[in-house]
């Protein structure tokens, strides 16, 4: 094999066989342990040039994208929320901190309903491509402290806005305070993160695949198509769960699950995934928050639990 074998791996987490893991039990016995990720950002008509990205296809002024963005904020979310609380299923946001400025009336709603908040940086159209560490660090601490100071607790997660990362930014978010990440998207349990500083810190599975923006967008799917994969996606995970507890996550964002001929096939899937008793309906926090003790307890912790 020619070339050098360095930095061939992402070396945040260690190999492991998904067969023979130690057995994770979740909470009274669940099979699966499952979260839904509304991702309820914010994005700036004309944002700050990034020569590594452009948030818009079309020229100034972005009216389509915007104004659908818009759309999202001002009439999906109360139409997912609904959804939502008919199941009793409380969301983990995915959170642009930029929306409790713009609009705390939406935060207001989703804090009256014990729903989780986590961070998704601060705009969606600003990106970690090409910053600093202190210039990423500053942006990291500028989400939490905003977000805290709206809802009263500091964000145990983080989704890396529009899913653009740096070497640092898993080490700096924990260093932060955090607990989880989301940007890992290798495995269907929780796996230990290794960071520099050595603070426990989980990755918890959250799906690209389930992800609305990428069933309605990249891979054009219908409605009733996004649904029945929602549903399959679960059979697997919940029979794979008997024998050792597996994570389902749904991420959302309202401008694409919430339109109106959207709606119902997401519906369906709630009621499918809800209607079995041995779900733990719950939150990415409580998830990672389980997964620490757990890890740390019944594996050792630290770089032991992923041998």
């Amino acid at each position: 094999m020619s070339g050098s074998a360095q930095n061939a791996e992402l070396d945040l987490y260690d190999y492991s066989a998904y067969e023979g893991r130690p057995k994770i039990e979740w909470p009274s016995g669940a099979r699966l342990a499952f979260w839904v990720a509304p991702n309820i950002e914010f994005y700036e008509l004309d944002a700050p040039v990034n020569p590594h990205r452009k948030p818009w296809p079309h020229p100034y002024p972005p009216v389509p994208g915007y104004s659908i963005r818009d759309y999202g904020n001002r009439v999906g979310h109360q139409r997912q929320m609904a959804v939502l609380d008919k199941y009793d299923v409380r969301g983990s946001i995915s959170l642009s901190a930029a929306l409790c400025e713009h609009h705390p009336e939406i935060i207001s709603l989703c804090a009256e309903r014990d729903w989780e908040f986590f961070s998704h940086g601060i705009y969606n159209t600003r990106y970690t491509y090409g910053l600093t560490e202190d210039q990423e660090r500053e942006m990291i601490e500028d989400a939490m402290a905003t977000i805290e100071r709206a809802v009263g607790q500091r964000p145990a997660g983080y989704l890396a806005p529009a899913l653009s990362h740096s070497n640092h930014t898993i080490d700096l978010f924990a260093e932060a305070g955090g607990r989880y990440t989301c940007d890992l998207f290798h495995d269907d349990q929780p796996t230990w993160v290794k960071t520099r500083s050595g603070k426990p810190f989980v990755s918890i599975p959250y799906s690209l695949e389930l992800n609305d923006t990428i069933a309605y967008v990249v891979q054009k799917m219908e409605p009733r198509r996004y649904g029945e994969i929602i549903r399959r996606a679960f059979d697997q995970l919940y029979a794979e769960g008997a024998e050792s507890g597996t994570v389902m996550c749904i991420p959302t964002h309202n401008y694409q699950v919430s339109c109106p001929h959207r709606l119902r096939a997401f519906e369906e899937a709630l009621e499918y995934i809800t209607g079995h008793s041995d779900v733990w309906v719950t939150t990415g926090r409580e998830i990672a928050e389980y997964s620490l003790s757990y890890l740390q307890e019944q594996i050792g912790g630290g770089a032991e639990s992923a041998k």
